[in-house]
């Protein structure tokens, strides 16, 4: 810590500054992977999420980018086309189409993402595990409230 912080109050302003400042600065490091693949950011979070899900059908896709089935289908095709994303059958039913990442994604992804997670890791293993787990509930709280805020501002 930067300074000698004596209350409560003044540790929760400090967590709170900490909390929109690492934020901002993951907001940095997206908008730099976004422009190192080419494309705007809600088109870099649905790599992320296939990444993450190996497959995903249009459906799945919209559901898990909060985005409707007309905003998915036209990033699909954008991500298609910068040769990002495949569409191909889902072998479970024929009737379906999954999309997946290319090998140049994964590639890309590897590249911007990979040396962050290192870092990252680093940065963890100073931790003990009580500390971690403590990390660990901190960050899915956060995220759970987060995700809570971001619906409440979609539906005011």
């Amino acid at each position: 810590m930067s300074k000698q912080l004596s209350s409560r109050a003044e540790l929760i302003t400090e967590a709170t500054q900490a909390a929109a400042g690492f934020g901002a600065a993951n907001d940095l490091v997206d908008e730099a992977a976004a422009a190192a693949f080419g494309v705007n950011r809600t088109d870099l979070r649905i790599i992320g999420l296939v990444a993450n899900a190996g497959t995903l059908t249009a459906g799945g896709l919209a559901t898990a980018a909060g985005l409707s089935p007309a905003a998915t289908t036209t990033a699909i095709q954008r991500l298609i086309h910068a040769g990002h994303l495949t569409r191909k059958t889902d072998a479970d039913d024929r009737r379906r189409a999954v999309v997946e990442l290319t090998p140049r994604a994964v590639d890309l992804l590897e590249e911007v993402y990979g040396p962050v997670e290192r870092a990252g890791r680093e940065l963890l293993e100073r931790y003990s595990a009580a500390e971690l787990a403590f990390i660990v509930d901190l960050l899915r709280r956060g995220e759970r409230m987060q995700l809570a805020e971001a619906r409440r501002v979609r539906e005011r």
